[in-house]
């Protein structure tokens, strides 16, 4: 009889051990695999694209920072902030305005003036801009404008900008990257740490990939003058910024065939002849990378290789046309390998 419950008992601690078994691989076998939530838009006059490690889906937060920026600081919009101020109507700026002023101000004076939002009005007169292009456009044209050119002209106090009634700013080639930043600042405010945000090729890791738990992969693309695209070299972001800035996608051909690039010298007020094609930076801001990735195209490899001495944070791809009109690239500062 004692032993028949003993047996009893054995075969209940039986089952309940199986109940138990049975339930830890339900357990496993019904928790998710983990996805990426991928948002994709148009943004900025080009595309967007934000990879991040969260179920939620952050786009209406998203498209209001979109929002808050272009009422801010596009040329495009003719009730923008910057618009307005290029109209000379007295506003105050926003902190997003306000954080790019200054870190334009200080690239300004880094890379002696080659980068400079204030040459806008030069860069609309040769039809590279929102505004159209200036007919017939000469020496003296050219000369008029440049007298309004040079971001030192340029203050900021109490919130507004003051400026001579003829200077045009635009902080197009610093926004977008800025506008990276933000996005990626605020799905990490969201816990979303792990996050790839891309727009228009500007680009932000943070953390890994958690679907194929690596670095985020993303790729240089070839200077490919008929519009087909082609990966010059993969390289792995991880808590970083990269930013590229082409010469390939718009230019002008004059009478004897030389290319000119839509970077504008701000000493000048011509485009930029230049064999650069492509200059990617990498930096700890987008910000930063889609500015300097900007004056490098105007500033030459020379300049770029002998300002990068002074600047080992920043990392640098270039790729550029030989004597031969062939393709060559030059990594610096320890831009990664493929």
């Amino acid at each position: 009889m004692g032993g028949d419950r003993k047996k009893s008992f054995c075969l209940l601690e039986g089952s309940r051990c199986l109940m138990i078994l049975v339930v830890i691989i339900s357990l496993v076998s019904c928790k998710k695999e983990h996805k990426n939530t991928i948002l994709e838009g148009a943004v900025f006059g080009t595309y967007y694209r934000m990879t991040y490690d969260s179920e939620i889906n952050y786009q209406k937060q998203i498209d209001s920072l979109f929002y808050v920026i272009n009422k801010s600081m596009s040329t495009y919009q003719v009730n923008s902030d910057i618009s307005k101020i290029n109209n000379n109507e007295d506003v105050e700026v926003d902190t997003h305005f306000e954080t790019v002023f200054k870190a334009s101000k200080e690239i300004y004076k880094a890379t002696n003036t080659a980068f400079d939002p204030t040459i806008g009005a030069v860069v609309n007169a040769w039809d590279f801009g929102p505004e159209g292009k200036i007919a017939n456009l000469d020496s003296l044209k050219i000369d008029s404008l440049m007298q309004s050119v040079g971001y030192d002209k340029v203050k900021l106090t109490n919130k507004r900008v003051i400026k001579q009634k003829e200077t045009f700013l635009d902080f197009n080639a610093i926004a977008k990257g800025y506008a990276v930043d933000v996005v990626s600042e605020f799905l990490e405010s969201k816990n979303a740490k792990n996050h790839l945000v891309d727009i228009g090729g500007e680009l932000r890791a943070s953390g890994i990939n958690i679907e194929k738990k690596t670095g985020w992969r993303v790729g240089v693309e070839n200077p490919n003058f008929d519009g087909t695209q082609s990966i010059n070299r993969a390289i792995t972001l991880k808590d970083e910024a990269m930013a590229t800035s082409g010469t390939y996608r718009k230019f002008k051909i004059d009478e004897n065939g030389n290319r000119y690039a839509h970077i504008i010298d701000t000493k000048t007020g011509y485009p930029s002849k230049t064999n650069l094609l492509s200059i990617s930076v990498i930096a700890d801001n987008c910000m930063n990378a889609d500015a300097y990735a900007t004056a490098f195209k105007a500033m030459g490899i020379e300049n770029v290789k002998s300002f990068l001495k002074a600047y080992k944070e920043l990392k640098v791809f270039l790729i550029f046309e030989n004597g031969d009109k062939e393709l060559e690239t030059l990594a610096l500062n320890d831009f990664p390998e493929n």
